[in-house]
């Protein structure tokens, strides 16, 4: 279910927003983390749940997939009530984050939000790929896309501080990584 803009505490209740393309993936993320906090309090193992909004690098992630289609002139899917905000978080960033995630770790078990600490829309980071490329984004708006699913990084700034990699200079690298011939 579509949730609107209102960025997600930890503490709001999970959604299944991307039931329409992946009808397994929220209930099966629910469940392990049940399962997860359920060892955890039993056995006093400390445990951080992280998690994780939109991981993308220098090896691909979500901006690649819409560089593609604009690539192959095929629209991409967004919700119609826009902007659709995201925290895209770089490889650099989550992997640096891992040990500050391991020491905020607690039987009682800690769980944060973890993704890039600015957020961004499909439409931006589309956007951005044009500039850097010179293609042109088409979006179809439509109810059946993932709606909007920005967090609120507050709780995660406190654990492990702040991400680094600005989005527009990761989508850059990736592009150079995995497609330079695309960039103008």
């Amino acid at each position: 279910q579509y949730h609107g803009h209102e960025p997600r505490k930890e503490g709001n209740p999970l959604g299944d927003n991307h039931r329409s393309m992946f009808p397994t993936y929220s209930i099966s993320k629910i469940a392990s983390e049940t399962v997860c906090r359920f060892v955890a309090r039993q056995h006093r193992i400390p445990t951080t749940i992280a998690r994780l909004s939109v991981p993308y690098g220098d090896n691909g992630g979500w901006m690649y997939f819409h560089m593609l289609m604009m690539q192959q002139g095929l629209p991409i899917d967004i919700h119609p009530e826009g902007p659709n905000l995201y925290n895209p978080i770089h490889v650099d960033d989550y992997i640096e984050k891992i040990p500050y995630l391991l020491g905020a770790a607690t039987a009682e078990v800690t769980t944060t939000n973890f993704g890039g600490s600015e957020p961004v829309s499909i439409e931006q980071w589309c956007d951005h790929i044009g500039d850097l490329t010179g293609l042109t984004p088409e979006f179809n708006r439509t109810t059946n896309a993932f709606g909007s699913l920005c967090i609120d990084t507050t709780r995660m700034h406190e654990l492990i501080g702040r991400t680094r990699v600005d989005w527009r200079d990761g989508i850059r690298r990736q592009l150079q990584a995995l497609a330079p011939e695309v960039l103008k």
